[in-house]
């Protein structure tokens, strides 16, 4: 970030008895600088957040919250500031104990400051280890660096951390509709005042009207997330911005220490801002990953029915930011207001897209264990936005919950050590097909990822999408099928371990001995996915009008799949 420097403020009113003005703790910053950088005897970067200053010395940064009031924090008052670094100390050493140091003491005068010394604070501030910042992941998706295995890791970092975090009171206002409302129409309010363009007030009206009609909707499903636990101590600005590599990890910084009503979220709110960001920066594809892993790390598919919401919240909040951001840089700054003025249009053209209605349907996959099943559908949720429900994962949940976990009905009765018997088979398949209703139930497409070798199952998957009036697909995996390298493929699996599948090929001979072919009714509504790719799937996808299982609605019958024999 370029070193641009506001023009000293007045004193805050009521500053005074010791207390650091504005214009005070800007000469402050700016001495610390120029002693860092004859203590370093090399550069020392200065750089400036709307809220704080933090400065780059080497190996450590030292980050000062701005003595300002605004509409939504107080940190005019030594008082103030030190309780907030003591927070953001609390709060961030959760996911990043190896960044935050500790709370250093400034003392001396503002114009010849001290960090640490004997003499009484004038200020304070939080010692950080300081990184790169060429590795934050704002900067990796700028030279298209950022990837499915950072994806994946912060998924796996973020389920722990949401199920650890401290829960939000039940009968509370944090995290309730009607306080995650009053933000919303809030965001909005203040995005008309700011906005200038007719097409500004054209977007805002129809999200307004949007709201108006989800919210009603969405009420009690809410009010059931916060009594069940689901509002909790989160991050609450979890952007490309407040993510990057240190020691080649993952690392999330930066969270809300402010605000209780920004940090006490419902935890879809985390997940939302970082997939409402991903699409942002031109980077679907990893958003769809990034959700759908955190939802099989979590197993809290219940969070879809409001994550529409919260995309659009979280959109919405950008859009602000950015148009706050083209007032603060005025006439002086023009070339960063343009930017600003850029982003904010680009956000709330995303919130009107999250907004838009969507036409869910269900795929199902056919084919035995070693098939590439898993691979294509990882790789073909990314290109349709769907999310996967794996039987290998929701197996592996339900073995936990028989070994003592509560029980949601559908794992009474199974032993942990019959792992593919004919109970534990029952009772995945129950689950499955509870998840694939309440995915498409939330508007989101659901891929089933399980061997369905038997028809009775796809029966009773297909009239999952038949109550729903949901458009249904067999994604096959049987035409063309290498036998023999499905069977190398399971004994690899099975020496590398490390893969949530346990079949091996004893599992692999069950079912091909009881595998029972797609019918005739099945044929019409298959696509042929052995050895192809994800693209090539999406794209016989979406040239069959209306492939669906619905009674009284026509069938297309897809012209690749006419002629087909299963194997084995």
């Amino acid at each position: 970030m370029s070193e641009r420097w506001p023009e000293p403020t007045t004193p805050m009113p009521g500053a005074g008895c010791g207390e650091l003005s504005a214009r005070a703790q800007l000469h402050l910053v700016r001495a610390l600088r120029r002693a860092c950088v004859q203590a370093q005897d090399g550069p020392v970067t200065l750089i400036e957040t709307h809220i704080s200053f933090v400065l780059l010395c080497g190996d450590v940064a030292y980050k000062f919250k701005k003595a300002i009031r605004t509409a939504f924090l107080d940190q005019s008052t030594r008082a103030l500031r030190l309780h907030a670094c003591e927070e953001e100390l609390r709060l961030n050493r959760r996911l990043a104990p190896d960044l935050y140091l500790s709370v250093a003491t400034i003392t001396g005068e503002p114009a010849a400051p001290v960090i640490g010394g004997d003499g009484p604070p004038i200020d304070h501030a939080v010692k950080m280890r300081a990184f790169a910042q060429a590795d934050l992941w704002a900067a990796l998706a700028a030279r298209g660096a950022l990837g499915p295995a950072q994806i994946d890791e912060l998924a796996a970092l973020l389920a722990p951390f949401h199920a650890q975090a401290a829960v939000a009171s039940p009968n509370g206002r944090l995290g309730s509709a009607e306080q995650v409302r009053a933000t919303v129409l809030q965001n909005l309010n203040e995005l008309a005042a700011l906005a200038t363009a007719p097409v500004e007030h054209d977007a805002l009206q129809c999200l307004r009207a949007w709201e108006a009609q989800v919210y009603p909707a969405l009420l009690p499903k809410m009010a059931q997330r916060l009594t069940q636990g689901r509002v909790r101590e989160c991050h609450g600005d979890l952007h490309l911005g407040n993510v990057t590599m240190v020691d080649g990890r993952t690392t999330v910084f930066d969270g809300i220490e402010f605000s209780d009503e920004f940090r006490w979220i419902d935890v879809m709110g985390d997940i939302a801002f970082m997939a409402m960001d991903l699409h942002a920066h031109g980077l679907a594809p990893l958003a769809h990953r990034f959700v759908n892993a955190y939802l099989e790390s979590s197993g809290d598919h219940d969070g879809l029915a409001v994550l529409r919401y919260y995309l659009v919240h979280r959109a919405l909040v950008r859009a602000k930011v950015s148009q706050l951001r083209v007032a603060q840089c005025g006439a002086q700054r023009p070339h960063d207001a343009g930017i600003a003025r850029h982003d904010a249009a680009r956000y709330l053209a995303l919130a009107q897209q999250f907004s838009q209605p969507t036409a869910p349907m269900l795929m199902l996959t056919h084919g035995c264990s070693g098939s590439g099943k898993s691979t294509l559908t990882k790789a073909l949720l990314e290109e349709l936005g769907a999310v996967r429900i794996r039987s290998d994962v929701e197996r592996r949940r339900l073995l936990d919950q028989a070994s003592g976990h509560a029980d949601d009905g559908c794992s009474a009765g199974l032993r942990p050590n019959d792992r593919y018997g004919p109970a534990m088979n029952a009772g995945t398949h129950e689950r499955l097909r509870q998840l694939a209703r309440q995915v498409l139930s939330a508007g989101h497409h659901v891929i089933v990822d399980a061997t369905f070798v038997r028809r009775d199952d796809r029966d009773r998957m297909r009239r999952v999408a038949e109550g729903l009036q949901r458009r249904c697909v067999i994604l096959d995996f049987t035409i063309g099928a290498d036998l023999a390298l499905m069977r190398e493929r399971v004994r690899q699996r099975s020496v590398q371990g490390g893969d949530v599948s346990e079949a091996d090929e004893a599992v692999l001979d069950r079912q091909l001995q009881t595998i029972e072919p797609l019918g005739e009714d099945e044929l019409v509504l298959a696509v042929p996915c052995w050895r192809r790719s994800a693209a090539a799937v999406a794209r016989s996808l979406n040239d069959v009008e209306s492939t669906v299982s619905v009674p009284g609605r026509s069938q297309a019958l897809i012209p690749e799949c006419a002629a087909r024999r299963v194997v084995p």
